[in-house]
């Protein structure tokens, strides 16, 4: 898979995390795809189903990271959603280094997210990244 087709595919899987915002389950989000749309990458539906598998522990990681005082729900859901792809993949994803997950995360956040989610998501990501002394 070229990095084109990876960055593509994180794409739909944040777009799939994103709609489970507003959605019961990955099934539900899954079952109002429209017909028309492009056709889900296997990568895409690995990296939204994994993530789900361990939703709670991933947002756990985020919550932890967050200033006293702040909350999961203060958090954009658009951000949100990068941030629980990225962890996922740095936590779970052995063949992806977590340098790249961090930068896919934050290149998506500079797209979907507002003016300080690029940074938001670099430095709590880089803070996970720090305490899991995860791979690079």
């Amino acid at each position: 898979m070229t990095q084109q087709q990876r960055r593509a595919a994180r794409e739909q899987a944040f777009s799939l995390l994103f709609a489970l915002a507003f959605h019961a389950n990955l099934q539900e989000v899954l079952d109002a795809r429209d017909e028309d749309e492009v056709p889900l990458d296997e990568f895409a539906l690995q990296l939204a189903t994994l993530a789900v598998e361990n939703l709670q522990m991933i947002d756990e990681e985020i919550a932890k990271r967050l200033k006293p005082g702040w909350r999961l729900g203060r958090i954009p859901r658009a951000t949100h959603a990068l941030l629980r792809l990225a962890v996922c993949e740095m936590l779970h994803v052995d063949d992806i280094p977590v340098g790249v997950s961090i930068n896919e995360a934050v290149e998506l956040a500079k797209i979907y997210g507002d003016d300080d989610a690029p940074k938001f998501v670099n430095g709590l990501l880089g803070a996970i990244a720090r305490e899991h002394d995860t791979r690079s």
